[in-house]
C-alpha cells in the first residue's frame, strides 16, 4: 500500500477538460485504497472526504492551512469545513461532475502532509 501513496503523492494534477467522464465508483473504490483509512467514499461515487479530528482550534487551522497551500500548488480545490477540534476536507472535480484521478493525488498529498506536521 505504501508504494501506491508513494505514486500519488509524487504525482501532480492535471488540468481538467470538459468531456472527461468522472470515475466510476468501482474505479473510485480501487483508489480508495490507495489513500489513508480516514478517506470516505461518497455512496454516489461523486466526492472524497475525510474529518481530521485534533483535541484543539490550532491543529485544525494548521490543518486548514495545508490543505490550502496544497490546493494553491496542484490548481485543484477542495471544500473546506473547520472549527475547533475538526477540519473536514472534500475533494470532487467539478469539472467532471465526479471524482477524477486528482482528486485522490490531493488526497494522498494531504495525508502525507499532515503525518509531516504530526512529527
Amino acid at each position: 500500500m505504501s508504494e501506491t501513496i508513494c505514486d500519488l503523492t509524487n504525482r501532480s494534477c492535471k488540468p481538467c477538460e470538459g468531456g472527461t467522464p468522472p470515475l466510476t465508483r468501482a474505479q473510485a473504490g480501487e483508489m480508495m485504497q490507495q489513500l489513508d483509512d480516514g478517506w470516505v467514499l461518497a455512496e454516489d461515487a461523486s466526492y472524497i472526504e475525510r474529518e481530521f479530528k485534533f483535541k484543539g482550534f490550532a491543529k485544525a487551522v494548521y490543518t486548514t492551512n495545508l490543505a490550502c497551500f496544497l490546493a494553491d500548488q496542484q490548481g485543484h480545490h477542495p471544500d473546506i469545513r473547520m472549527g475547533w477540534g475538526y477540519c473536514n476536507v472534500r475533494f470532487s472535480t467539478h469539472a467532471v461532475n465526479g471524482l477524477s484521478e486528482n482528486d485522490f493525488i490531493c488526497a494522498a498529498k494531504l495525508d502525507a502532509m499532515v503525518k509531516t506536521q504530526d512529527g
